[in-house]
């Protein structure tokens, strides 16, 4: 039988013996009950009624001695009032004495009782009316003679009725307190049968099931103590509990197995933690590090004292964290250990990745740190773990495969630029250093003119950089021109930190040596390469061809042709080191596709018209520096988008127009673009911002475009790239009058006052600067009466530059040395 059964046999039993004692209980509670009831709601109060009539008389007869000796009628009259309510009060107790009449004797004394009420009351309203008639004594005698009589009739009546009724009420009470006292007593019983059969029960449970549960419950407890997972729980009997037992050895057995393989797993991990090549430790509450880490992390901290120890002392003591990120660390590991996941997905930015750690030999090390929570089921992050990985020598690893790629890109930039180009932007580069120095070592302080020069040299260097597309050097120097862009602010921004520009300048100077040494070194490219004679000039072998038919056709004798001879080889020899305005500006020009793309606008078309004219190497360094600005404007400023151009009734791509001429003994080199104009309206605004005019003040045209010359002058919305720091007309302008020049802005069109105009930039150097050319085979035929020279050789003087004139120049087989 199993427990189940037992049990519900047991409950049954129960139920049963259960419900006999306490019906019999029930019945003799009632029969009690009943008892009470009699004795509360009819004896008692009948006894007290009697108790109440006796009083009644009494008052009858208080009330008829009041009517006789009353001294005026109004008593009277209250006497019988009071009579007639007594007789009332006597007749309704008599009706209750009646009722609760438990034998023929109290009855007979209830029907005496009232005979004797109505001679009682008989006898009082005759002595009333005797007191009425005004015959006092005689009432008086009536009262004490027949009134008297049957009043003592009625108080014999009344108290023996009392009598009774008390000797019915203590009977009664007598059989109460008989019947309360078996009703106790057959309780009492009842109540120690249940208790005797609820303890039997109650052991029988005990035996059957308390006493194998607590057995059971032992041995568990010592096997879960012990961790002994090899002992088993005996099993007694198959019931309920044997069934849990061997459920529970079934567990016990699974514990087992799963304790051999977390076992197993633990000892692989250990080995993991001993062998791997990698630090790991976890942060536990207190910012303390778990004494469970990877034997690898006391060789990456070079210490022992690991365990216990607080994770900011041992990862980031020493290291080159400043102090605000140290207490961002700090903060971070203290808002994630006891919270929830989430706190760490919001503070993990603050856990920094990798670390510079001084070890204590002076050594630093580069460590790199992984973190992730471990969390519970509930998502409370119960610790952090960190993975600490040494990569010093990966760092310089990748720091010199970064020196070595950034070393093959700069060969390459180099490559992509001729050699006389290269060696002509480093002279000028070391040029506007070499300035740079000089101003800075001038002045001990910050002075707005001095800013300025810097401002500006170091802005050319950056485009000309840019022009070749050197892009290290564009990024340092780009570093060193945002510290002058800062020198140009209001005063009290200022900062004249003589030495720390003498180390931005060096910083320039090495990178352009580093240009420089590579482009000589590991190129092998040295000077201008023209020649490996620096002595020697190159001129085009047209030229000396023709001098020399000249020369072998001329008769002596004849001094008009040794006159001519004379001039076309002067003319000659006086090209020797000269260049054509589309070789000068050449990498300037090769810039302007890829300057097109940065501002989102098709390459323009470049028309060259030199009409002849050949610069000599100054004008080629200064039209360098001034048109690298002046197109650079052109492209920003002045030509506009593509969709613009097509709204306007123009070809997407805009044209650019260089003209060389001379005026006044000055070579004069003309830059006009088909663009939208001068912004003369957004000059204006600027100039009235400033403080330089008023809005009220009338400025002509020409005045408000000299504004642009001016330091500091932009009309970029932005700072880009490109344009926007408020330098280049002014540099230009600068450039311009260091060679006895200027720069002069025509306006080409006759709308004055409008919001643009267009124009010319005409740039003016003096003539010594330039050499006219000539026809030379014209020349030739003229003196010598030759047919003119006809071997495919492009002639001085053509308008435009052409593929062979720019070959020509890179080309010995189509050159001479002088």
């Amino acid at each position: 039988m199993t427990i189940r059964h037992r049990i519900t046999l047991l409950v049954i039993l129960t139920f049963v013996a259960l419900s006999i004692i306490g019906g019999y209980a029930v019945y003799q509670t009632r029969a009690s009950a009943h008892k009470v009831r009699q004795v509360t709601e009819g004896v008692v109060p009948s006894a007290l009624a009697s108790a109440d009539l006796v009083s009644q008389v009494k008052a009858v007869q208080i009330a008829t001695m009041t009517l006789v000796y009353a001294p005026d009628d109004t008593v009277v009259e209250q006497a019988l009032d009071n009579l007639k309510k007594l007789r009332g009060d006597i007749d309704q107790s008599l009706a209750r004495q009646a009722e609760g009449a438990a034998s023929d004797a109290q009855k007979g004394l209830v029907t005496q009782a009232s005979e004797s009420v109505e001679n009682y009351f008989n006898a009082i309203n005759d002595t009333a009316k005797l007191k009425q008639a005004g015959k006092t004594e005689m009432a008086q005698a009536f009262l004490f003679a027949m009134v008297a009589q049957y009043r003592d009739e009625l108080e014999g009546v009344v108290n023996t009725l009392r009598v009774e009724k008390n000797r019915q009420k203590d009977s009664a009470i007598a059989t109460l307190n008989d019947t309360l006292s078996t009703t106790t007593t057959a309780i009492g019983i009842v109540t120690g049968l249940a208790i005797v059969l609820l303890t039997a029960i109650g052991a029988l449970l005990y035996r059957q099931i308390t006493r194998p549960l607590s057995r059971m419950q032992a041995m568990m407890s010592e096997i879960a103590n012990s961790q002994d997972f090899t002992r088993r729980v005996p099993v007694g009997r198959m019931d309920e509990i044997g069934h849990s037992i061997v459920a529970f050895n079934g567990m016990i057995e699974k514990i087992q197995e799963r304790s051999a393989q977390l076992k197993q797993k633990t000892a692989d991990i250990q080995a993991m933690l001993q062998n791997m090549q990698q630090g790991i430790l976890t942060v536990v509450d207190g910012s303390k590090v778990h004494g469970e880490y990877s034997a690898y992390l006391e060789a990456i901290f070079e210490t022992q004292d690991i365990a216990g120890r607080g994770v900011m002392d041992l990862v980031f003591a020493d290291s080159d964290l400043g102090s605000d990120a140290v207490s961002q660390v700090e903060a971070a590991i203290d808002a994630c250990i006891g919270q929830d996941a989430i706190n760490f997905a919001f503070n993990e930015h603050l856990l920094v990745g990798e670390i510079g750690k001084r070890m204590p030999d002076g050594r630093v090390k580069q460590l790199d740190l992984t973190w992730s929570a471990i969390t519970d089921e509930t998502d409370t992050i119960l610790r952090l773990m960190l993975c600490v990985r040494d990569v010093t020598e990966l760092r310089e690893l990748a720091a010199e495969a970064n020196e070595q790629k950034q070393r093959l890109e700069m060969i390459g930039e180099i490559l992509a630029v001729s050699q006389e180009k290269f060696h002509h932007f480093i002279e000028s580069s070391t040029g506007f250093i070499r300035e740079n120095e000089r101003i800075i070592r001038k002045h001990s302080q910050a002075d707005s003119a001095a800013i300025a020069e810097l401002f500006r040299n170091m802005h050319t260097i950056k485009g000309n950089a840019r022009t070749y597309n050197l892009q290290y050097l564009t990024n340092v120097v780009h570093e060193t021109e945002q510290r002058y862009h800062d020198l140009r602010q209001p005063d009290e921004a200022r900062l004249w930190d003589q030495d720390g520009l003498m180390r931005e300048l060096e910083r320039v100077r090495n990178a352009v040596d580093t240009y420089a040494q590579i482009n000589e070194m590991s190129l092998g490219r040295k000077g201008p390469g023209r020649t490996a004679d620096e002595q020697s000039m190159v001129v085009d072998r047209a030229h000396i061809r023709a001098s020399l038919r000249m020369l072998e056709a001329a008769d002596p004798n004849d001094l008009h042709q040794l006159v001519a001879m004379r001039d076309a080889v002067h003319q000659t020899l006086r090209l020797l080191g000269t260049e054509g305005v589309g070789e000068a500006l050449g990498g300037v020009l090769d810039s302007l596709p890829s300057l097109a793309g940065e501002l989102g606008k098709p390459a323009p078309a470049v028309r060259i018209d030199d009409n002849g004219y050949r610069l000599r190497a100054p004008a080629v360094r200064i039209l360098r520096d001034v048109f690298m600005h002046l197109l650079r404007n052109s492209m920003d400023h002045g030509l506009e988008g593509a969709e613009e151009r097509r709204a306007k009734g123009k070809p997407a791509a805009g044209t650019i127009d260089i003209e060389v001429g001379l005026d006044h003994n000055m070579l004069q080199v003309t830059l006009t673009d088909d663009g939208r104009g001068l912004a003369l309206h957004r000059i204006r605004s600027i100039a009235v911002e400033r403080g330089w005019i008023t809005a009220e003040t009338y400025v002509a045209d020409e005045q408000i475009a000299q504004f642009i010359f001016r330091p500091g002058f932009s009309t970029a919305s932005s700072v880009t790239e490109v344009s926007g720091r408020g330098v280049g007309m002014d540099a230009v302008q600068d450039f311009v009058r260091r060679e006895h020049g200027r720069i002069e802005l025509r306006f080409t069109d006759e709308r004055k006052g409008a919001e643009f105009r267009q124009f010319q930039t005409v740039v003016c150097l003096p003539d010594n600067l330039v050499v006219d050319g000539f026809d030379l085979n014209s020349v030739a035929a003229d003196a010598v009466d030759l047919p003119a020279l006809d071997d495919g050789v492009p002639q001085a003087g053509s308008n435009g530059l052409t593929a062979a004139q720019d070959t020509s120049r890179d080309d010995l087989s189509q050159t001479g040395k002088v």
